[in-house]
């Protein structure tokens, strides 16, 4: 039994290590020329060992993005099943996709990479399912909070100024690290916007 139990745990070491190194070497060099050989090197372990959790390069390129997709979804549910106003939903939406960024900055550079320039010869991946999802669930919320008389103005430029202030402070903790904010720095962002948001008559 304890052998097992350690076989396990040694299973979860190896292939949290291979997603990891291929994360960063995918993030930083692109899919075509990372190599499965950097990959495992990176990780310090074998090709075997990236065979048998992977099955191959394009196994663990997707795994990896999977794995934040995965991660996006569990986070967006959680606020879906969230009760309270529309300032309380929009404010923990937009604090967990922060916290799920800065958790998977690899990731995202990766899916910016790979969606705004050349694909890299890389397998294809649905990037606009958590893009549009974000939007829609930003966008519903938001007009709940409108028809509730909390929000005043147009749903869609309170939408695109809340994605706006995220997609900034996520942009810059990827390109210009010493002036991105961290979770408090980006509360005190939302703070701002909401502020905006909640004023009638103001422009």
């Amino acid at each position: 039994m304890r052998a097992s139990a350690a076989a396990r745990t040694g299973g979860r070491t190896v292939r949290e290590k291979l997603h990891a190194a291929a994360a960063r070497s995918f993030a930083r060099k692109g899919y075509a020329a990372t190599s499965v050989q950097e990959i495992v090197q990176k990780a310090e372990v074998t090709k075997p060992a990236l065979y048998y959790y992977f099955g191959s390069k394009e196994g663990i390129y997707r795994a990896v993005l999977e794995a934040a997709l995965r991660d996006f979804e569990e986070r967006v549910g959680r606020v879906e099943r969230l009760k309270g106003n529309a300032s309380l939903r929009l404010r923990r939406l937009c604090q967990e996709v922060f916290s799920l960024m800065h958790r998977h900055l690899d990731v995202i550079r990766l899916m910016h990479a790979i969606y705004y320039g050349p694909p890299q010869g890389a397998p294809f991946f649905d990037f606009d399912r958590p893009l549009l999802r974000l939007h829609d669930m930003v966008r519903r919320i938001i007009r709940q909070g409108v028809r509730a008389g909390e929000f005043h103005g147009k749903a869609e430029p309170m939408c695109l100024g809340v994605l706006g202030a995220l997609n900034e402070c996520v942009d810059l903790q990827l390109v210009h690290p010493h002036l991105a904010v961290d979770a408090a720095g980006f509360a005190e962002v939302l703070d701002v916007v909401l502020r905006g948001m909640t004023r009638r008559g103001r422009r």
